[in-house]
């Protein structure tokens, strides 16, 4: 029993990642299934055993790139040993890396501009990073990092709508933009916009303190 629900799981996964990666590539409407299945090599009996439809499939895939999303602001969100705008460049960090390799958070990120799934912007991805980005924004007002004036709601705002501009590019002018070192930019005029000078000197002092290492986000399905 524990092997066949190990190779169901694994079957599932494979059909999951597969389908990431004709959803990343063809969009909801063009994505065909048999091209999942030979990505996948598992059987169509197999797939509609997991997957009632190909709406079904492309949620599963949404579903596992929110898990991804979550865990890493829950994780970001623990980290005791930096202050909060270092914890805040390190999720940003890890957001720009999984967006450049991780076909699950790409496909998500293709998924969620189709018409079928407008309304998963509100519960997706974006949502989780935005509360935990207003999250640190507040410990920084109250760690002295942003100034005490500063509007936890704008900064989240406006750092949210720089990110996704930054995202766009990539699109509209193709590779050769490094998607790591725009988010670092945005990130860094938002702050600079709100920061306090004391944080600002020790900034330009020591630069960051966290940043994200594509080996330890755990790629695989």
């Amino acid at each position: 029993m524990a092997r066949q629900q190990e190779r169901a799981r694994r079957t599932r996964a494979a059909i999951i990642r597969s389908a990431a990666v004709e959803f990343g590539k063809s969009g909801y409407a063009a994505a065909s299934l048999n091209r999942i299945l030979e990505g996948s090599r598992a059987t169509k009996g197999a797939m509609y055993f997991h997957f009632d439809s190909k709406e079904d499939l492309a949620r599963a895939v949404l579903d596992t790139a929110i898990e991804r999303y979550r865990a890493s602001a829950e994780r970001w969100l623990a980290r005791t040993d930096l202050g909060p705008l270092d914890v805040l460049h390190g999720m940003i960090d890890e957001m720009a890396l999984r967006l450049q390799h991780d076909i699950i958070v790409q496909a998500e990120y293709r998924l969620i501009i189709e018409p079928d799934f407008y309304r998963d912007v509100q519960t997706g991805g974006s949502r989780i990073i935005g509360r935990a980005t207003r999250a640190l924004a507040v410990r920084a007002m109250e760690q002295g990092q942003l100034r005490a004036d500063a509007d936890p709601d704008r900064f989240t705002r406006t750092l949210a709508a720089a990110l996704a501009g930054q995202r766009y590019l990539i699109d509209v002018f193709g590779g050769g933009i490094d998607l790591r070192s725009r988010f670092q930019e945005a990130l860094e005029v938002v702050i600079d916009s709100m920061s306090t000078q004391e944080w600002a000197e020790k900034f330009h002092s020591n630069g960051w303190q966290a940043s994200a290492r594509l080996e330890e986000l755990g790629l695989g399905i």
